[in-house]
């Protein structure tokens, strides 16, 4: 949270925490954040700042409804939750007074930008940088999930959660129980992916337990040459916490790129 300017926004009737680094939307363009499933502003660690600091522009990020210190969401979430999830960002970039910028999603949230960037063509959305993204359930996935539902009876997650969200019985069992729902393993995006018009950047880990380069050989379907890809040997789940360098890199000079075209 180096530098971070925190805030707070309303959405849905719901209080969300914020934070910024760097300029203003009216200064600068901006890299907007949305964490992963477990996620949230203080999970980024100090990725947000680093890039603040590599490309001069702001960036913004929030956490949803559920996580962080926003307000509370009780379990169970539908099925649809990142369909539900990418229907709000709008407002959100609203709110934030978000004018050009690039979606930097992990994960969960790679999978909301890439259905909100494929089924709103919002002007201000100039690229897609995503970290992790599911744009379809795979086998690892669910297994990699079910692993996290032992870990969290059993082991010390649960309280290295509890350190960074309010209430994170909820906020674990309602990411869990949606992707465990036997009804998510039709989960799929690629329709929705297929209508983005911006360039996009994916960057995947190797050794990431929740998924495979499988994620990325769709989207290079789907993209065409819209699409950049960095595969990161030895990598798992958060490439810019164990790849920062490379990881950082590589989002910096996507971002650059796609803001001036």
């Amino acid at each position: 949270m180096t530098d971070a300017a925190p805030g707070r926004i309303t959405i849905g009737g719901k209080a969300l925490e914020t934070a910024w680094w760097g300029p203003a939307p009216d200064a600068a363009p901006t890299l907007v954040l949305l964490h992963e499933g477990l996620g949230s502003v203080a999970l980024w660690r100090s990725f947000p700042a680093s890039l603040a600091a590599a490309t001069g522009f702001g960036v913004f990020a929030w956490s949803r409804a559920g996580y962080g210190k926003s307000d509370s969401v009780p379990p169970p979430r539908p099925v649809r939750y990142m369909h539900d999830e990418a229907a709000l960002l709008g407002a959100v970039l609203d709110a934030a007074g978000i004018g050009a910028c690039v979606l930097v999603g992990h994960s969960d949230g790679a999978s909301i930008a890439a259905i909100y960037a494929g089924t709103e063509r919002d002007a201000r959305v100039r690229g897609l940088a995503l970290l992790a993204p599911h744009f379809f359930v795979e086998d690892v996935t669910i297994a990699g999930i079910e692993d996290a539902r032992e870990r969290y009876r059993s082991t010390d997650l649960r309280g290295r959660l509890a350190r960074y969200h309010a209430d994170v019985d909820a906020t674990f069992w309602g990411w869990n129980g949606a992707w465990l729902n036997p009804e998510f393993r039709a989960w799929n995006i690629e329709a929705q992916a297929a209508g983005i018009t911006v360039p996009m950047l994916i960057v995947q880990g190797l050794a990431d337990p929740y998924g495979t380069r499988a994620q990325v050989d769709a989207a290079a379907r789907l993209l065409g040459l819209k699409l950049e890809s960095v595969l990161l040997d030895g990598v798992g789940h958060t490439p810019h916490i164990e790849a920062v360098a490379a990881t950082l890199d590589a989002v910096a000079g996507f971002s650059r790129r796609a803001l001036r075209g």
